[in-house]
């Protein structure tokens, strides 16, 4: 097979959107504009359903002012599906392929999205068709193998970052307790972000609980029971991923029935209603006004879902390292017969610097990323140093925030 090949490129988009998943597929494109070999450049509507329903939209006829504001628009243009691909939808799609000639693949997305782009690669072997199938990673949860971070994470996680001050600031005023819910099924990444915009140890969030550590109902009300004592208020970040230590989700436990909904890679959906954030705070409130320690507790509880993903603000380097990404992916297709996954390496922390790589696919397909251990606190409640160094290049410099000098005040 000789290493350069001529033929079109499809780009899809896969699994839920980003604030910057639009400015990798941008910069895909960008790196193909570059080589005669990709004829034509084609975006899949719909993700996979758009390849097997041949409905392409033609990029490479977009104008550059066009590319360059869609580089900033949060969501996916392309639009999205989670199918699952079968069997019979590989046959399909390489049918497609073989019909338009397509020769080069990009899909970003997550785990599932590599993992569907190898097992397309795997079909196309089998037919002895040759394609060049290359994996842009994406993913607010940040839970890729291989990758030091993700596209589309520090967006979220400056999203995060800033909801939990605001929302810390606003506890101030009344007292009381705050619960928010956060992305993270199994990987706290985007949970642990609530913490990148504390300015002192009173500042919430107070208490920090990702799905890596084993959740325990009754050490949660005495943690909350322990900073509200303290404080008279206290802020809680929770992942909607935490389970118990039988692995039980928290929210199978606290639901009357235990029963939860899948969707087609079999994945629980765990934040689609305000059910976790609501039973939490009713066990709290049960718990500390049973105890006496409040007569009645002022508690709100929140689960950020949709909003933290395609919030129209992006982080500088997101956005920046997305695009650049894009590429990286659209070089490696043009430097032979290869394929694989492409991920973001970290150079360097101060100053903050970073690179990609190319991997096998299958070392991401199907695979989960969690938080390292050095990343969460002893307590299990809280995270470390090494995640605050880690976690605050990726969400840019946040405004300011100005703190009333209260030694000033003056009794009249």
């Amino acid at each position: 097979m000789a290493d350069t090949i001529k033929g079109k490129a499809v780009i899809f988009t896969q699994g839920g959107p980003t604030a910057v998943i639009n400015a990798s597929w941008v910069g895909v494109v960008q790196g193909l504009m570059l080589t005669q070999d990709v004829e034509e450049i084609w975006g899949a509507i719909n993700g996979i359903d758009g390849i097997m329903n041949e409905v392409f939209v033609d990029l490479k006829a977009q104008t550059a002012a066009t590319l360059q504001d869609i580089s900033f628009t949060p969501a996916s243009q392309l639009r999205s599906t989670r199918k699952k691909p079968t069997a019979e939808d590989n046959q399909r799609m390489l049918d497609v392929f073989l019909k338009h000639n397509i020769r080069y693949v990009f899909g970003i997305g997550g785990n599932d999205t590599s993992e569907s782009l190898d097992i397309i690669n795997d079909a196309a072997r089998q037919r002895e068709y040759e394609l060049r199938v290359f994996h842009v990673a994406k993913t607010v949860d940040n839970d890729l193998m291989e990758n030091d971070h993700t596209p589309g994470y520090g967006s979220a996680a400056r999203y995060v970052a800033n909801a939990f001050r605001g929302v810390s600031l606003d506890n101030q005023c009344f007292g009381g307790l705050y619960i928010g819910v956060c992305m993270g099924r199994h990987a706290g990444f985007l949970t642990a972000a609530s913490t990148l915009g504390r300015l002192s140890p009173e500042d919430g969030p107070h208490l920090v609980y990702l799905p890596e550590c084993p959740f325990s109902l009754e050490k949660f009300a005495k943690d909350v029971e322990a900073v509200y004592t303290k404080y008279n208020r206290c802020v809680v970040a929770v992942s909607e991923g935490i389970e118990d230590e039988n692995h039980t989700p928290i929210l199978a436990v606290l639901a009357k029935d235990g029963k939860l909904e899948c969707d087609s890679h079999g994945n629980v959906q765990l934040s689609g209603t305000g059910a976790l954030a609501d039973s939490l705070v009713n066990y709290v409130k049960e718990y500390l006004e049973g105890k006496g320690v409040v007569k009645k507790l002022r508690a709100r509880g929140d689960t950020f879902g949709y909003i933290q993903r395609s919030f129209p603000e992006q982080s500088p380097v997101d956005r920046e390292e997305s695009l650049a990404l894009g590429r990286f992916a659209a070089s490696c297709a043009q430097s032979g017969n290869i394929d694989g996954s492409c991920a973001i390496v970290r150079v360097s922390d101060n100053p903050y610097k970073s690179d990609y790589k190319l991997v096998p696919l299958k070392n991401v397909a199907g695979k989960t990323r969690r938080m390292p251990p050095e990343f969460i606190a002893p307590s299990q409640n809280d995270v470390t140093e090494a995640f605050m160094t880690y976690g605050k290049p990726l969400i840019g410099e946040l405004s300011p925030i100005g703190i009333l000098d209260m030694s000033k005040k003056v009794k009249i």
